[in-house]
């Protein structure tokens, strides 16, 4: 029996490969506090480059059928989290005890006061621990269906699709650079990190010019 880490996108990827890759963002899209911890842009980028790799990989992972999970995670999830949201969203964000889970639901209730349902559900795909917890937020503030609909599904194929091809594209374009997952991760990982970084350092500023 295969021991598989869901924190670990090789572990998924080697296991379950593109079902891996459907089951996992589907969670980190909607589950809220179990999708908290999930890969999403480290699940996506390497399978990626695997399916670019050797035969054998690109046997295992094939790129269109990885496009399709990963959209239909994404925008399965999204509605779930949503539905989430409306039917005792508000609840269980009040209950958890996680700090980070309560200073994201912040975040994204300002993204959505900020720019509007369209460019917040779209933006907030690319961001980290945020995109767990926007749709959830979206659904307890009474967001409509249609516009939330529409919108997460354009953010979600954005999404999935954008870092998947920059995976395959690495992966076609640099011979045996699936040797190197891990460094390529780390990279990954703090590109995904820039934008809580500036929304971080643009929180500070106005906090400064705000204060007496």
């Amino acid at each position: 029996m295969i021991a598989v880490n869901p924190l670990d996108s090789a572990s998924v990827l080697a296991a379950f490969g593109a079902l891996g890759v459907l089951a996992v963002i589907f969670a980190e899209s909607g589950l809220l506090i179990v999708g908290f911890f999930l890969p999403g842009d480290t699940l996506l980028f390497p399978a990626g480059v695997l399916c670019a790799g050797t035969a054998e990989q690109a046997a295992r992972l094939s790129l269109w059928q990885v496009l399709v999970c990963a959209a239909v995670g994404a925008v399965a999830g999204g509605q779930v989290g949503y539905l989430i949201g409306r039917h005792g969203g508000r609840a269980l964000l009040a209950r958890t005890s996680r700090r980070r889970v309560k200073d994201a639901a912040v975040r994204a209730e300002g993204l959505l006061a900020r720019y509007g349902y369209g460019k917040a559900l779209v933006i907030g795909r690319f961001v980290p621990v945020l995109r767990t917890v926007l749709h959830p937020v979206a659904g307890a503030l009474g967001v409509p269906a249609r516009p939330f609909t529409l919108w997460q599904t354009v953010g979600g194929v954005l999404w999935t699709q954008t870092l998947v091809l920059a995976g395959f594209t690495l992966g076609a374009a640099v011979p045996h650079v699936d040797d190197y997952l891990l460094p390529l991760i780390a990279v990954v990982v703090v590109l995904s990190a820039l934008p809580l970084l500036m929304e971080a350092r643009r929180a500070r500023r106005a906090r400064r010019r705000s204060a007496p």
